[in-house]
């Protein structure tokens, strides 16, 4: 897998205070990269170092192996979270406005506005103007704004807010299918429960600095806690019976009559395929699974960790 921007050793301070201190990633081709913390941890200061919006005080960034410059922008989409539409004009002419000053002639330009407010559900409102739409319509004219010249790299800023769950999975799709060609996505987001089912890979930023990175599985796992669920039919009592001390109840929901969820946790050496042999034909098993934390429990943890280092230090 080919590296397409890599972000090396950025630092940036406003007035002294410390924006980003010595940040450093790579996205490669054919990746979604999450770009994920709190409000404030300086997500949207990189994403403006990137899109040359603002000068860095040391460091690099590096997009296909050079240093990069406004010229290679019009290889960059961009929907920033201040979301920024000219109100009084059309949501036709706001596109074709934007896509001609990404470089678009106007015969390709007619054909991408075509099939993208065909796809997105934009049709019926193009003659409409912008301070016509509602939040969630407007959010979704700049969503395909931002990807009229097909750019090779997209970066979202916070993109779901305000979305509802129909228009937030058409716009997962998308950037599935801009994956799938080899082009690279970077999401920003605080909200790391919307996007951790579709990055690939994510790096963790907490006061102004890099804490952690890796794929989504090998975050997960390395602070995998041993938890496990069961959803079955049966009665409760036998399936706890059929437990032996190899395995210790952490909840139960209860789904309907004689329908369960259970979380439990190994402990010793028990392993998942011991828990099964001892509850095949006790009860009715329709699912077992292994609980990995999510993203935020992950983020909340290390940020945990490292105020305990830095306390022991």
């Amino acid at each position: 897998m080919s590296s397409m921007l890599e972000v090396k050793n950025i630092s940036k301070s406003f007035f002294r205070k410390e924006a980003l201190n010595d940040i450093s990633l790579t996205i490669n081709e054919g990746e979604i990269f999450g770009l994920l913390g709190q409000n404030g941890a300086g997500k949207t200061t990189l994403i403006r170092i990137i899109n040359r919006i603002i000068e860095q005080d040391s460091g690099s960034i590096v997009f296909y192996g050079s240093l990069i410059t406004k010229n290679h922008l019009s290889q960059i989409g961009y929907l920033p979270e201040e979301r920024g539409l000219y109100k009084n004009m059309t949501v036709e002419s706001h596109a074709i406005f934007l896509g001609r000053l990404r470089g678009l002639s106007k015969k390709d330009l007619n054909y991408k506005i075509n099939s993208l407010f065909e796809r997105f559900g934009i049709n019926d409102w193009r003659k409409k103007r912008i301070e016509e739409l509602s939040k969630g319509m407007a959010q979704k004219v700049q969503f395909v704004c931002a990807i009229l010249h097909e750019p090779k790299f997209l970066i979202l800023d916070e993109p779901f807010s305000g979305f509802d769950p129909v228009n937030v999975d058409l716009i997962k799709q998308e950037l599935i299918e801009m994956k799938s060609t080899g082009k690279a996505v970077m999401i920003s987001t605080h909200n790391m429960k919307s996007v951790e089912e579709i990055c690939d890979r994510a790096v963790l930023i907490h006061n102004s600095k890099n804490i952690k990175e890796g794929t989504i599985h090998e975050l997960q796992t390395e602070r995998n806690s041993g938890l496990y669920a069961v959803r079955f039919q049966g009665n409760m009592i036998a399936f706890v019976n059929a437990l032996w001390t190899g395995f210790e109840v952490q909840d139960k929901e209860v789904l309907g009559e004689n329908r369960f969820i259970v979380r439990l946790k190994m402990r010793g050496d028990s392993s998942f395929e011991d828990l099964l042999k001892v509850i095949i034909g006790q009860v009715k098993i329709e699912a077992a699974w292994e609980v990995l934390p999510s993203m935020e429990d992950i983020f909340i943890d290390l940020v945990n960790s490292n105020k305990l280092e830095s306390n022991e230090e």
